[in-house]
């Protein structure tokens, strides 16, 4: 079997890399002492750990942002590589960092649904460009991650246990409704990863399987400007041999597609799936007239 060595990141995209984890640890910063923190709303994983350890103690966020992050950068690094584990410790580190700067900084709102509302979007946003960009700030996915392997549970089952069990701590540490806005919190921070990670245009994977494959393909170029892939398929009860089109297409474009194959072959089956990236080959949009 060959052997393929890894590559080192070239000068443009170590800086790239660098840049945008820069500015999503800093929005993470931001969202815990600008918005969060100073309302006693706190997020999941190691981050909201650190936010009530914190307050219990009333040493500085930042010392245990980094310190509690600390084990899970070395199973990083075992786990998923030298690279993740650097963007990580520079994500965390410039985090860490941001809050030791922000504490002093007045809250932009005392109104705690605002602060969760806008707390979260910040902080999503932030988390989400890290990760997007090779690194993590918090270990609680890369424990996770280990436990599957032991366990019949998944890592987001897993995640998200973990982060009921600090949610109830947040309610005996701070008060009930406390608890409660820092779910809202927790929700549109990971929504906000989401929306990150994938763009508001997000790519969606098209499988379309007609006896007027043909016709349906050539549609799709000329009215979608996408381009299509046909493939040789066989049906297992059958035996029958049959033609299916793939393409990829954005969201807005979904309804547009199904009016297309409805109109030209309503027995067509079709499937459609959302995909996170995109690389390569033919995806590109053509212009239509």
């Amino acid at each position: 079997m060959a052997q393929h060595q890894h590559t080192r990141l070239s000068r443009l995209q170590l800086l790239r890399r660098i840049l945008f984890i820069t500015i999503g640890a800093s929005l993470v910063a931001i969202g815990l002492e600008i918005f969060l923190v100073p309302n006693s709303i706190i997020d999941g994983g190691i981050v909201g750990i650190s936010i009530i350890v914190s307050y219990l103690t009333e040493w500085p966020l930042g010392l245990f942002l980094f310190v509690l992050n600390l084990p899970f950068l070395f199973l990083g690094y075992k786990q998923i590589g030298k690279t993740f584990a650097l963007s990580t410790l520079y994500g965390v580190s410039v985090m860490s960092l941001g809050t030791f700067l922000l504490h002093h900084v007045p809250p932009l709102t005392i109104d705690d649904f605002l602060a969760a509302i806008f707390g979260g979007v910040v902080l999503g946003t932030g988390v989400g460009l890290v990760i997007r960009f090779g690194g993590s700030l918090d270990g609680t996915e890369i424990v996770a991650i280990l436990f599957t392997r032991r366990s019949a549970f998944s890592v987001g089952e897993i995640v998200m246990f973990f982060n009921l069990f600090i949610m109830s701590l947040a309610g005996f540490v701070f008060t009930w409704d406390r608890a409660m806005y820092s779910i809202i919190a927790y929700y549109i921070a990971y929504k906000m990863i989401d929306i990150t990670l994938e763009g508001l245009d997000q790519s969606k994977s098209v499988w379309i399987i007609s006896e007027e494959s043909g016709e349906i393909g050539s549609a799709i170029m000329q009215r979608l400007g996408r381009g299509v892939t046909f493939l040789n398929g066989e049906g297992a009860y059958t035996g029958d041999s049959k033609k299916v089109i793939f393409c990829v297409i954005n969201r807005l474009e979904e309804a547009k597609l199904k009016s297309i194959v409805n109109e030209l072959d309503q027995s067509a089956f079709l499937a459609i799936g959302n995909i996170h990236d995109v690389a390569g080959g033919r995806f590109r949009k053509k212009d239509i007239h």
